[in-house]
Parts: C-alpha cells; structure tokens; sequence
C-alpha cells in the first residue's frame, strides 16, 4: 500500500516490549496471529512467511508474562520457552485463562509461577437475559436465514468430502460458475473449506448458502503465466498423498490445524493430477480450450483474495498479478447468481482427474 509500512509482529513486540517492561510490572501480549512452528521441539510446520510469528514471539522476545494467540482456530494451553500460552480455538468454543501468580518485590510485581488453562462452554447455559436481549433480532436472522433462493435439479449433495476433493463436484463446479461468471475470467479455482458442508438439496435456503461458503471472501482476477498455474496445481497436488492404493489427505496439512481450504480445484482448463508421482512433478496434463498450456501463456484466473495474495504458501500468486477485484462478498454474489438463475442443475463436466494407482 502506497506511503504505508507494515512491520512484523515480531519486530514490532522486539520493539515495544521492552519499553513497556520499564514501565509495567506484568506485560501480557496479545497476538491474532497463530504459531508458525512445533510448540515442543520448535520445527516450523509452515513456510515462515510471516503471516503466524507465535512461538517466535514468545522465544525471542525477553519480558512477555502471557501469550494470547489466535487465528488458527487450534485448541492451545501450555507454556512455551517459561510463557503461558493459550489460543481458545473458535466461535467461543472455549474461554481461555491464565493465571499469574505475582510476588511484590521492592515495591514492583514479579510473576513467580503461571499457569494456562482452556474452559469449554458446550454444557455452559445461555444468559436467558441476553437472549431475551437479542430474541426479535434473533427471530429476524432466522426468518431471512430461511429464505428460499434457488432449486436444484439432480444431485448436489456432497455425501464423502474425501470424493468430492478426488473427482470433480456438482457443488464446486457451481461455486466455479458463480465465480466466473461474476468477474469475467474464464478460468477459476476454489476450495472445499472443511469438511461440514453438505451442499445443496434439492431446495436452497440462504442458511444452506452460508454454512457450505463459511469464508466471507471477496473474488481477485490475476493474470498469470502458464508456468504459474503449473506451480499452483502442483501446490495443490501436494495435499495429497498414496497409503496402501489409497490417495489419502496429507498428514502434514491436517496437523497441527486441517488445511482442506488450501486444496483447490479448477474449472475453465483441464488437468490431470498424479499422485503416485513425487512433489513438483505430478501435474501430467494441463490443457486450455483443448491445447496444452505453454509456461509463456498468459491466462486470466479468479479465485477468492486469500489465495489472490499467496494465501496457504501459494507464492506464484501475488498482489501485483491482480488485474481486478469483485468487492463483494461470495455469499452475496452466490445469493445473486441463483436469484438470476432460480434453478441449477447439477453438472460436472469432468474437467480434472486425480491418478492414485
């Protein structure tokens, strides 16, 4: 961003922390970011790109008391390098707490022992005042929650997410035609977030809209080269590998926190992904309108903006290869595209393949 500069979190704790520690007794630093690498032997267990800093906040930073973390979504109570660390998880599944034990020395407070401890809330009953609070607009959400905006001819329901990753999907196609057709690419990848939704029966309510489409994520148009849609399928064929005959979701992209949102598939090219072969080298088709993809090529692709700017370590992707933006978010554009379209059917054109054997 022009006249803007954006410091680490890391450095910018390195910086103030020790400014605080000359004025305050107890520094408790709160963080969205997550943890970058194994929290008991210290091996990073993602690209070091900045985007989580945790451990290395707590590891390299002198004088943090507590730790508050986040984004990941992971259930996390511990200590890391003497700091209490805690990350709740999400959507309020627990509360997290830690609890210093001070000792007044000298007329200042040292912390001489912690502790971090994670409570959950799903056997804890709700406020009935808060709820009489927010019932009318509680009532409200559920009524606009239950509006109808499309129907479905066929099938597209998804049954075993595992399949609907392998093999193309009526669902995923739909979500590729929506995107494509709201920002004027003619070739677009998106994901299969977790593995909850349950697409679409035969009747589509808005409720069914937001809990398959959980991200509020607007679209980017990038212009890309051949060889840079190659680097991306062959990010994406790495979520993959061969147990006993079986493609199987790599173990390195469930732990520490599942990773589904970062396996895309694509509409608009054709494509063949083999898994029996090793990482960099399993993409052994790539086709565009019926002619192999050159590494010179260069091809419009939209796809959602965390995956526009290199989001899950797609480094071939970049905020200076976006061309455009649609500054609206998917479950509106979704919403739209069936007011236009009240009835789908449920199609798949087979464009990818997946070879396990």
């Amino acid at each position: 961003v022009k006249d803007l500069v954006f410091v680490s979190a890391l450095e910018t704790a390195k910086k103030y922390v020790p400014e605080m520690r000359k004025v305050a007794d107890i520094v408790v630093v709160t963080y969205h970011g997550g943890f970058e690498c194994d929290l008991s032997c210290g091996d990073p267990t993602e690209l070091l790109t900045g985007e989580n800093e945790g451990y290395a906040i707590a590891t390299q930073v002198e004088g943090i008391d507590a730790l508050v973390t986040g984004h990941q979504h992971r259930v996390i109570a511990q200590k890391v390098n003497g700091v209490p660390v805690i990350q709740p998880g999400y959507r309020g599944a627990f509360v997290g707490e830690i609890s210093l034990e001070v000792e007044k020395v000298d007329g200042k407070y040292t912390v001489i022992s912690s502790e971090a401890k994670l409570h959950p809330t799903e056997d804890v009953p709700a406020d009935p005042a808060v709820l009489e609070m927010f019932s009318d607009l509680q009532a409200e959400v559920e009524d606009w929650l239950d509006t109808p905006v499309g129907k479905v001819v066929g099938d597209m329901t998804i049954k075993d997410p595992h399949a609907a990753r392998l093999s193309e999907h009526p669902y995923i196609e739909f979500i590729n035609k929506v995107q494509m057709e709201a920002s004027g690419a003619d070739i677009s990848g998106t994901a299969l977030f977790n593995n909850d939704g349950r697409g679409f029966n035969s009747e589509i309510r808005m409720r069914d809209v937001i809990t398959n489409y959980i991200y509020p994520n607007t679209l980017a148009v990038l212009k890309v080269s051949g060889e840079d849609l190659r680097k991306a399928l062959e990010r994406v064929a790495t979520y993959f590998i061969v147990e006993n005959g079986q493609a199987v979701f790599n173990p390195k992209y469930v732990e520490p926190k599942p990773q589904y949102y970062n396996y895309d598939m694509y509409e608009g090219i054709e494509y063949t992904l083999d898994f029996t072969r090793p990482f960099g080298d399993r993409v052994t088709r790539l086709e565009y309108h019926g002619k192999p993809v050159q590494d010179t090529d260069e091809l419009e692709v939209v796809t959602n903006q965390y995956r526009a700017v290199g989001g899950g370590n797609y480094s071939m992707f970049k905020p200076e290869k976006i061309v455009r933006e649609v500054q609206i978010d998917m479950t509106e554009l979704i919403a739209e595209y069936l007011r236009k379209h009240p009835v789908i059917e449920a199609t798949v054109n087979n464009n990818f393949k997946t070879v396990v054997k």
